[in-house]
């Protein structure tokens, strides 16, 4: 298991809405004298959140010559933006692709990927990733077993694909300072290739009911915060769809008693950035955009450039004012990106414009989609 500097994640499972009410569980060791939790957390926490990993065969190429050409080595292309992803309490990312065995890795259409990316989200600083995705079956039941496996060694929780049934009726829950933090996934697809019939749980596809009852199991359980990823929207539009801004009403309307079901939205999928929008109260990131991904040719088969940029959202909850209350976002930021595919490194815009590199054109058309639906008059600003 990868171990890191600041506080890693705790796993937690509570049993989804299939099952019965059930009490999470903290599975980390006994410690003699560690005082009872109080009813009310003094402090807040700060979750991170990133786009599609989507490791093209250009990708893998360059993580094995940053290896030094025997294995794989994806940490230098994240190193750009380390420093954001390690200091929050809980950061989560999107692995689109499933993870191949014994050297034979493809980039596209069926991507399967060197399962050391999962080291190296670790290595990163991300505690968990969202699994869900129109790749997910690319190899079938063994893709997705691969890919958890590797997933867990690395010591990341994963939401959205099961090697089990009961895997599939368990959230993942992470320990986010004093807070615990569902989080669930879906997919609107996978991209025509069937589940299979003995396995109709692998993929958890998006469902609004489904959705809303695992929200609810998992705050019954004791989650203080759910989050939900979907795979989601039209490739290559800026604009979320009107399946997006329906669900996401739909979503975010949801209650039990006076306090909201689902607390944070994170989109993936489009391949650009999208907006960020409060909903009904509750931050939704209609798409992030790829965070990793080589040369991007849109519909029209031209090549793209809005398919290497991205955002990294950054959201401080604060504790409820009384138990059993909502856990509020007091301040919401974004972060610019870019993979330069040349470099093949991520890079943060804001700092590399601080540096002097001429990027300016590029940050301000992230941060205008971003900001397209009225975001910056609910206090969203752009981070650093």
């Amino acid at each position: 298991m990868i171990t890191r500097s600041r506080q890693v994640a705790v796993a937690l499972t509570v049993v989804l809405a299939a099952g019965a009410a059930c009490q999470a569980r903290d599975h980390r060791p006994p410690e003699s004298g560690r005082p009872a939790p109080s009813a009310t957390p003094a402090r807040g926490f700060t979750l991170v959140a990133s786009g599609d990993v989507l490791p093209h065969a250009s990708i893998i190429e360059r993580a094995r010559f940053d290896a030094g050409g025997t294995g794989h080595d994806f940490r230098p292309m994240l190193s750009g933006i380390r420093s954001v992803v390690e200091s929050a309490d809980v950061a989560l990312c999107h692995m689109e692709a499933v993870y191949g065995a014994n050297g034979d890795y493809t980039g596209y259409p069926v991507l399967t990927s060197p399962p050391e990316v999962a080291r190296d989200l670790a290595a990163t600083g991300y505690d968990g990733c969202s699994t869900a995705s129109d790749h997910t079956l690319d190899d079938g039941p063994d893709g997705i077993r691969r890919t958890l496996d590797a997933l867990d060694q690395a010591g990341l929780r994963h939401a959205g694909s099961a090697r089990t049934e009961q895997e599939a009726r368990t959230a993942a829950v992470l320990r986010a300072g004093p807070a615990r933090v569902a989080h669930l996934a879906y997919t609107r697809g996978t991209d025509g290739l069937p589940l299979p019939p003995d396995l109709p749980w692998a993929v958890n596809l998006i469902d609004e009911a489904r959705i809303i009852a695992d929200a609810r199991a998992a705050r019954r359980a004791g989650a203080d915060v759910v989050v939900v990823s979907l795979h989601w929207g039209t490739e290559w539009q800026e604009a979320p769809d009107e399946q997006q801004v329906t669900l996401a009403r739909s979503l975010t309307a949801s209650r039990t008693g006076d306090r909201p079901d689902i607390d944070l939205i994170l989109g993936t999928h489009a391949h650009v950035p999208q907006a960020y929008e409060k909903v009904n109260g509750t931050w939704v990131i209609y798409g992030m955009g790829d965070q990793i991904a080589g040369e991007m040719f849109n519909h029209e088969g031209v090549r793209d450039p809005r398919g290497n940029r991205s955002t990294l959202g950054r959201f401080t909850f604060a504790p409820p004012a009384r138990p059993g209350g909502r856990w509020e976002v007091t301040r919401a930021e974004f972060v610019p990106q870019l993979f330069d595919v040349d470099a093949g490194r991520v890079v943060n815009l804001n700092r590399a414009l601080a540096e002097g590199a001429e990027v300016r054109a590029v940050r301000d058309r992230i941060r205008d989609v971003v900001l397209s639906r009225g975001a910056a008059q609910d206090g969203l600003v752009m981070g650093e």
